[in-house]
């Protein structure tokens, strides 16, 4: 899927994103998303929701994978940008982790991403093993610019900055996609009997990321 959704760059001075008018009709197909699912929802679906013409949805999506795809890219984008610009720290390294683990976070649980997971898995898996989401571009695009920065005021070890992101974000998919298979609804069989909760692993995480950028 190749998204056109007018989504802005994720550095650090990036402005907040301007509604347009594609936003009304992203926000329909969110809503029957959300009720039941990508692959019971039609192109008709959404253009009854939003109360537009089916010819008006054609007009701007050809089908509903380019839809979904920029639908995605909105969501996704959209939490990216506020995690990094809520992001904390003394130091670019301390600001890339918080903003990384709160957004990884943030997308486990974000409603649509849920709603995927649960119904339509096989949507995330081109994105996992075949070719990069407009969504992972602007991320990556974004880390690999904050990562050269953690350079300059020496927070971040050497290395290059777009090897080093992409690291980053294939760790970050275990950590989103396969976080379920990871906690404990009950104590499990082993010498604790402590259940790893999804707490424990967002600070595994923290953990694993500073680790990895420190000089």
């Amino acid at each position: 899927m190749t998204s056109s959704c007018n989504t802005p760059s994720l550095g650090s001075d990036a402005p907040e994103r301007v509604r347009t008018a594609d936003d009304a009709l992203l926000d329909a197909a969110r809503d029957c998303v959300l009720a039941v699912g990508l692959r019971r929802t039609t192109l008709t679906d959404v253009a009854r929701r939003a109360g537009v013409s089916r010819m008006t949805m054609y007009r701007r999506w050809p089908d509903m994978a380019s839809l979904v795809a920029d639908l995605m890219t909105r969501e996704w984008s959209g939490l990216a940008l506020r995690a990094q610009a809520a992001a904390r720290g003394d130091h670019t390294r301390a600001r890339i982790v918080d903003s990384l683990a709160t957004g990884a976070r943030q997308l486990r649980t974000h409603p649509v991403f849920r709603r995927i997971v649960e119904l339509d898995p096989e949507i995330l898996l081109p994105y996992l093993v075949d070719r990069r989401g407009t969504s992972q571009d602007l991320i990556l695009a974004a880390l690999t610019t904050t990562l050269a920065e953690g350079h300059s005021d020496g927070s971040v070890r050497a290395g290059s900055p777009a090897v080093l992101g992409r690291a980053v974000l294939l760790a970050l998919h275990g950590f989103v996609i396969s976080a379920g298979t990871m906690t404990d609804e009950s104590p499990p069989a082993d010498t604790t009997g402590t259940p790893v909760t999804d707490a424990d692993l967002d600070a595994e995480l923290r953990l694993l990321l500073d680790r990895y950028l420190a000089p």
